[in-house]
């Protein structure tokens, strides 16, 4: 294996994951000097009784502030600057985050205004423009996908320009992630299926983009491994609690590798769908990762065959020919898609063309695909991906996208 001449690989989240570990919780905010903690979470989360645990497990030695359960599916700008003056107004010292990549992502933008104390968090867009470390923060991961407990990443929508804005900082990394196996147990199967594609493609990226490197690529593969043998149990068996911490413990592996290598195309289509069609990030990762890994195939044939072990075990990957190997990849990316479409009644599409919202109508259209192509360009993922993309590249992979067909390139 070829090594790089240099990278960086850097963690700083302290992870506690279990069964029961949410009832640590007041000594955690013990040692973040913290008594007065804001709570974010979003009106599903609320509804499930999730937050309830969280609540139940502080005691009378945590003054709590706020809860506020109105986080929007996608994290916004406007939300991000209510919750930065509900913050202040409560005096509070610490944010806890309970929910999906919306909820932590929101949350890690109000502690970006509240800890710099400026008036919106565009003040502090571009590199380096966080120089000291936040408020203290905990994440308390609800679904097994988006790793954003333990990334230095937050991705903030601003409606009006229909773009969704990238914030890279190692200070964004939350100082405490909890994974307990009880906050993924009523995960709808459509969502388990989403969130557990989306953390599948943030390790297979991590593992064949650009800035890979030996120690994001060991908590990749183990991350790959972890959800081949454990997504579809936990949509059959979803009262598994073995299998849901299996797949929280496999989206925190694939969160910290991606931190450490970045994404590529796949990232960059699906934050560009998300902006303009209001498309689940999950779905759209779910849809686009055979695209990514067709697209860059003459550049990455071998990176992609070396993941055929991991995601369809040693017998498998025995029999199939090197030559295949890499496309075996791909068909059996493919092929799970397929499976939890069947697992969830339809719910997991397998192209854009096939994703509504709940009454039923088509969040994609045809005629959106030329300005998803032309903003992607924009995206800064773009940059680490191995095979250089235009406005046409992308058109041609949306357009294979939306009608589910293979990439003919």
């Amino acid at each position: 294996m070829q090594l790089p001449d240099y990278f960086e690989f850097c963690c700083h989240v302290n992870v506690f994951a279990g069964h029961v570990v949410l009832e640590r919780l007041p000594w955690m905010l013990a040692q973040l000097n913290a008594r007065k903690p804001m709570i974010i979470t979003d009106k599903g989360v609320m509804a499930a009784g999730l937050a309830d645990i969280v609540l139940n497990a502080l005691d009378d030695s945590i003054s709590r502030g706020p809860v506020d359960d109105d986080v929007p599916p996608d994290s916004d700008l406007h939300c991000v600057h209510r919750l930065a003056h509900l913050y202040r107004d409560a005096e509070c010292d610490a944010i806890i985050a309970v929910g999906g990549g919306s909820v932590i992502d929101t949350a890690k933008g109000v502690n970006m205004v509240v800890s710099e104390n400026v008036t919106s968090i565009l003040e502090l867009a571009g590199a380096g423009s966080l120089k000291r470390k936040l408020k203290p923060l905990i994440v308390i991961p609800t679904t097994a996908g988006t790793g954003s407990e333990v990334t230095l990443v937050a991705v903030i929508a601003d409606l009006e320009k229909q773009v969704k804005l990238l914030f890279v900082s190692y200070f964004l990394q939350p100082d405490i992630a909890i994974l307990d196996s009880r906050m993924t147990l009523s995960l709808p199967p459509a969502i388990t299926a989403a969130t557990g594609i989306d953390a599948l493609s943030h390790a297979v990226e991590a593992y064949t983009c650009l800035a890979k490197n030996p120690l994001s690529d060991a908590h990749a593969l183990s991350a790959i491994k972890l959800i081949s043998s454990n997504i579809e149990r936990a949509i059959h068996h979803p009262e598994d609690k073995q299998a849901r911490l299996a797949m929280a413990s496999a989206a925190c592996l694939a969160g910290i590798a991606f931190s450490n290598s970045m994404v590529g195309m796949v990232h960059s289509l699906g934050h560009t769908v998300g902006a303009v069609c209001h498309v689940p990030h999950g779905v759209c990762m779910a849809i686009l990762l055979p695209y990514g890994l067709e697209y860059n195939l003459h550049k990455n044939e071998n990176l992609t065959a070396q993941l055929l072990l991991p995601l369809a075990g040693s017998d498998i990957c025995a029999k199939t020919p090197k030559h295949r190997q890499a496309h075996a990849v791909i068909d059996s990316i493919r092929n799970l898609n397929q499976r939890l479409h069947d697992a969830t009644d339809g719910r997991h599409p397998r192209a854009f063309n096939e994703v509504r919202d709940s009454q039923g109508h088509n969040l994609v259209h045809r005629s959106q695909l030329e300005t998803i192509a032309a903003k992607t360009l924009n995206d800064g993922s773009i940059f680490y991906n191995p095979e250089e993309l235009d406005y046409e590249d992308c058109l041609t992979v949306m357009e294979a996208a939306y009608e589910g067909k293979p990439l003919d390139i």
